[in-house]
């Protein structure tokens, strides 16, 4: 067993190197493999901040995705078209510049969650996961139900979007767009952590009395915490709309939000690279175990029973000499 922070470190430079090495030995596969680890990873930390810190069991991040990979499709088919998207009272040009498209993306994620949490968080336990539920699948009929965008047989947009100096066509740089992002989640997740808005909002989960008896509501920072997870959240959602040039109401669905709380159990609560750990786990077990048996879901399901059982505090926290949050 080794310190968590020097586990940490080991994970991220191993999900770094692979790609890089798999890019010069010329398998382009190995490197889209890593990348969607590394996106499905921020997805996950986003959600992070609301399970492992706050201790919020959203069944519904789905749709925080699904609306980042939404804003990216939509942008970049009208650019791609050359037709303004009408959005009354202003015409809006499309664009392919990912330095626009994020931003956006994060907007209306961040006002998406700002709408469900205000409304999911008046409730608590089994109730908040049936609503934030319930709102994810509004928004994915609602996606099925709009042919202008390709109701359910989804929006293709054929080419990546732009970004200042690279070739984002090319898998090791479009690879280290996403590792990038993923650093900067995995850095503000620990900044929050550490802050005193991280205390609080562990206080909040903990004791919301005595939080409310320091002046300060746990409503609010709950909501806070759930408008930052579903922004992170909807960046990887474009950025994963971007990697597939696609987007479809699959993204949306109740089924994603699901893979997103196992990611997160698999690889470790509230941990800083648990995410990560249960991205790269998944989708090598989906990887390998697929290729040999269309039934890899049975061997998964075994692995994460075991986790469940046996280590509780996930794969990291099984590896870790220490059992603080590094």
């Amino acid at each position: 067993m080794i310190p968590e922070r020097w586990l940490n470190l080991g994970v991220l430079t191993l999900l770094a190197a692979v790609p890089l090495v798999a890019s010069l030995a010329g398998q382009p596969f190995t490197v889209t493999l890593a990348t969607k680890i590394a996106i499905f990873a921020l997805a996950a930390t986003g959600l992070n901040i609301a399970l492992g810190l706050g201790g919020l069991v959203s069944f519904g991040h789905a749709a925080f995705f699904g609306v980042g990979g939404y804003a990216c499709g939509i942008l970049a088919s009208h650019a791609r078209n050359y037709e303004p998207l009408s959005t009354w009272p202003w015409d809006i040009e499309g664009t392919t510049q990912m330095l626009t498209i994020w931003p956006i993306a994060v907007l209306l994620g961040g006002l998406a969650a700002l709408v469900i949490g205000a409304l999911s968080l008046r409730t608590s336990g089994i109730f908040f996961i049936m609503i934030t539920l319930a709102f994810a699948q509004m928004l994915y009929y609602f996606a099925i139900s709009w042919p202008t965008y390709g109701g359910e047989d989804g929006l293709p947009f054929y080419l990546r979007g732009d970004f200042p100096g690279l070739n984002t066509m090319d898998p090791i740089q479009f690879f280290g767009i996403c590792f990038a992002l993923l650093l900067a989640a995995l850095f503000t997740f620990h900044r929050l952590h550490r802050a005193r808005f991280g205390l609080s909002l562990e206080a909040a989960r903990q004791n919301p009395e005595r939080l409310r008896s320091l002046g300060i509501r746990p409503f609010h920072v709950r909501l806070l915490a759930f408008v930052i997870s579903g922004m992170i959240t909807a960046l990887a959602g474009a950025l994963y709309a971007d990697l597939n040039r696609f987007v479809s109401p699959a993204m949306l669905s109740w089924h994603l939000s699901g893979e997103l709380i196992v990611l997160i159990v698999l690889g470790g609560v509230g941990r800083l690279c648990g995410p990560v750990v249960g991205a790269a786990a998944y989708f090598l077990l989906e990887h390998w175990a697929g290729a040999a048996s269309e039934y890899w879901q049975f061997w998964f399901g075994l692995l994460l029973l075991g986790v469940v059982l046996f280590a509780r505090g996930g794969i990291v926290g099984a590896l870790a000499k220490d059992h603080t949050h590094d």
